[in-house]
């Protein structure tokens, strides 16, 4: 039997959102449900792609060609954040697609999230976490950066990196640590204690989080290509009567006027987003790691999924993404409107 790409793929997110992680429960939900839902994907003779057609579909699916397509649709409906699109660039291995028969690495998937929407514009994919460098420039230059700012960890402060995103006209937020020792061992240096810091405090879980940032012009003597401002940020974090204290470097290409203090501050919070409201919600609600899908183009394609329905799911309004879930498992014609909204 023949099934339309779109209708399967629209099916495996409908399942999703209600909440199936695994070729098997998609299958489950797709046999038990109604004429008229299986209508709606297209499926005319009201018969549901079973859990063996899903899996060989999605092991060949082209899997970049399906993430170009969704990050453009989900481009149209993010949010751009104090009149500027801010955009977290970070990786993520599947851990359980790892191969130990023939030693095959789990693939690394690298994402752009969408600071204000928290949804994902794109990924790509790289076998090993080291190549993750390279594939942060691929996948950033499938954006209209003109305007936009991208936050990333350490592991991007990269010289190429930086004149990719100021020449594309966006901005870069990196932090600096000590895989980049000159610059660090420079921004460390600098004379902080002369430097006006902005704080926040925030209370909960039964902690108390004070963050400061002090942020400087750059110095002429530091070599870094778009730098225009540098930045402390001292994290203190109060639990129990037990203090902790993580003191990071940040450069940035945005000057005092577009990233003031507090919008800077802003920023590099945010960016922990994709750990927060993507990473965390997948590994943990999703089970991602944990899943067996280990078939050629198959776990990506279900990460994808995932991707997908996180995102939906927020721009719904769900902030809490296992209530979404359990909402629509119980409501599988909301799960249905969602996906083919």
């Amino acid at each position: 039997m023949r099934y339309r790409l779109a209708g399967v793929l629209a099916l495996a997110v409908t399942a999703t959102i209600a909440g199936c992680r695994s070729f098997a429960a998609i299958g489950q939900w797709a046999a038990e449900a109604t004429v008229e839902v299986l209508t709606s994907f297209g499926f005319t003779d009201a018969a549901a792609p079973d859990e063996s057609t899903l899996r060989k579909l999605f092991a060949r699916i082209d899997a970049d060609a399906l993430d170009t397509a969704l990050g453009v649709w989900m481009w149209t409906r993010t949010v751009v954040t104090g009149q500027r699109r801010v955009i977290a660039i970070d990786g993520k291995t599947l851990r359980g697609a790892r191969r130990r028969a023939d030693d095959t690495a789990a693939p690394h998937l690298v994402a752009a999230f969408d600071h204000g929407a928290a949804t994902v514009l794109g990924q790509v994919c790289v076998k090993e976490k080291s190549n993750e460098i390279p594939a942060a420039r691929t996948l950033l230059a499938r954006f209209d950066l003109a305007g936009a700012v991208v936050t990333m960890d350490a592991m991007h402060t990269q010289t190429d990196t930086a004149t990719l995103i100021t020449g594309a006209g966006g901005d870069y937020v990196f932090t600096v640590k000590k895989n980049t020792p000159t610059l660090h061992r420079e921004l460390k240096a600098l004379p902080w204690r002369d430097v006006p810091a902005t704080r926040v405090t925030t209370t909960g879980r039964d902690r108390r989080i004070t963050r400061t940032i002090k942020v400087t012009a750059v110095p002429g003597w530091i070599d870094f290509p778009g730098a225009a401002q540098v930045a402390q940020i001292r994290r203190t974090v109060t639990k129990k009567g037990r203090k902790t204290v993580e003191v990071v470097y940040l450069v940035t290409s945005a000057d005092h006027l577009a990233a003031p203090p507090a919008v800077l501050a802003t920023w590099v919070q945010g960016h922990w987003g994709i750990e927060n409201r993507l990473h965390w919600v997948r590994d943990v609600t999703f089970a991602e790691d944990s899943s067996q899908v280990r078939t050629g183009q198959a776990p990506r394609i279900m990460a994808t999924c995932r991707s997908l329905a996180i995102g939906l799911l927020r721009l719904a309004g769900w902030d809490n993404i296992a209530a979404g879930l359990r909402h629509h498992a119980r409501h599988p014609d909301h799960a249905l409107m969602l996906a083919l909204t």
